[in-house]
């Protein structure tokens, strides 16, 4: 049998896509890309804001119209946080969350041997243990996802993920340990550690993100070592100074801000105010000479007035983020945040995120171009005709021209600044 997997959302979701269809190989099926014809399609979805459901719904209604007489299943962090989805959605033949992605073959034989549609969502409970298959293989063939954390405890005012992904839990050192070294085996040169609150990573296993690193740092086929989305909370002054000891490490760091205005930041339940934050951002400039800092920025949460837009809008040009991530506030269904006073006009949401993306985008291209004379180390992974494209360890985009093998670190000038891009010359 055929199978294709459609994944909305993180890089967490992308990475359990991948285990859920190695979890099928091991049965027989054979994964195609979503566009061709399959005999099973699965859709991972998405729930962290209202357009991800959305989007989710619309996918689920466009395979079974496309592919009627194939099987539709519909998982990941949709049905885990709103179980009602299954009656919102019948043209879905099997509906599970994502805390039995393990079980997937047995629900889809279910189906086919019985014909009577599967429902199957378990509830996330206090103290379970990180569950989930490991992964040795991706479709990039130069940078491995590794799902490391799952669960938040944070329970921002605004987000639904503590329902959708339970409390903090961590991969075992032992699970990584091998995982990575089945990766270090097929040549992967770059890996990317990922989780839902990564930071929290070994606070539930007497571990921490640090020795996860190292961890990964020990295989000589992997060259770089990237973060995924970082929390500030437990990046301590002792986490940073353990980290810059890692050579492997690259200088790059993704650190929701959310709110540059301490008003805004109490009221989304942030463990941290915009002092802390800044000093964070220092830290991490002073200990990793020539990092990248990048963020998401929320505007229009309920009760943000112009005047703490301003605010917030400062702050970030303050910090100088080599990018962000601007997104107006979504309502959500069952969060604190969707029953606040003051819900902020759609239309004003929208007018703030232009006016700041508008802003951050200049201090992104006046970055770009002051990198322009450089000499930097790309590992190119994508090829289109004499072009090859790759990312430096900071993750600054460059093009150059002519071509280059895979996986195989280059030394590149940098010679100017197209759009998002920087392009470049091998030396």
């Amino acid at each position: 049998m055929k199978c294709a997997f459609f994944t909305l959302g993180c890089k967490v979701n992308q990475y359990e896509s991948r285990a859920m269809a190695q979890g099928l190989e091991k049965y027989g099926f054979e994964c195609v890309p979503a566009g061709e014809e399959a005999d099973v399609y699965i859709i991972n979805s998405c729930t962290v804001t209202a357009e991800s459901d959305r989007k989710t719904r619309q996918a689920v209604r466009r395979f079974r119209n496309n592919h009627p007489h194939s099987i539709i299943v519909l998982t990941g962090c949709m049905p885990q946080a709103f179980p009602d989805t299954a009656d919102l959605l019948p043209q879905a033949d099997v509906v599970t969350g994502n805390t039995d992605t393990d079980k997937l073959f047995a629900y889809i034989m279910q189906f086919i041997n019985t014909g009577s549609r599967v429902v199957a969502v378990n509830e996330h409970f206090v103290g379970e243990k990180f569950r989930g298959g490991t992964v040795s293989d991706f479709a990039e063939r130069t940078r491995a996802v590794v799902k490391i954390e799952d669960g938040c405890n944070r329970f921002c005012t605004y987000c639904i993920i503590p329902h959708a992904r339970g409390r903090v839990r961590s991969k075992s050192p032992e699970v990584l340990r091998q995982e990575l070294s089945a990766i270090n085996a097929k040549g992967y040169a770059e890996v990317v550690l990922v989780g839902i609150n990564l930071s929290a990573y070994g606070t539930d296993i007497s571990s921490s993100l640090v020795e996860a690193v190292k961890i990964a740092a020990e295989f000589d086929n992997i060259k770089r070592i990237r973060l995924g989305s970082l929390e500030p909370d437990h990046i301590t002054p002792e986490v940073i100074e353990g980290l810059s000891e890692i050579p492997k490490l690259c200088p790059q760091f993704h650190i929701s801000l959310q709110s540059g205005c301490d008003k805004i930041l109490k009221k989304m339940n942030r463990h941290y105010t915009t002092v802390e934050y800044e000093d964070l951002c220092t830290s991490l400039r002073e200990k990793f000479p020539g990092a990248t800092l990048t963020t998401d920025v929320m505007v229009g949460f309920p009760g943000e007035t112009d005047s703490d837009f301003g605010i917030s809008l400062d702050f970030v040009k303050k910090i100088g983020f080599e990018k962000v991530h601007v997104f107006p506030y979504s309502r959500r269904p069952g969060t604190p945040a969707a029953s606040m006073d003051n819900q902020v006009e759609n239309t004003v949401k929208q007018h703030r995120a232009e006016i700041m993306a508008d802003e951050t985008e200049k201090i992104r291209q006046a970055f770009l171009l002051s990198q322009v004379g450089k000499t930097v180390e790309i590992i190119p992974e994508e090829h289109h005709r004499d072009e090859v494209k790759g990312y430096t360890e900071n993750y600054i985009p460059v093009t150059v021209k002519g071509k280059a093998e895979t996986g195989k670190i280059i030394s590149v000038k940098i010679t100017g600044v197209e759009g998002d891009s920087c392009t470049g010359e091998q030396i």
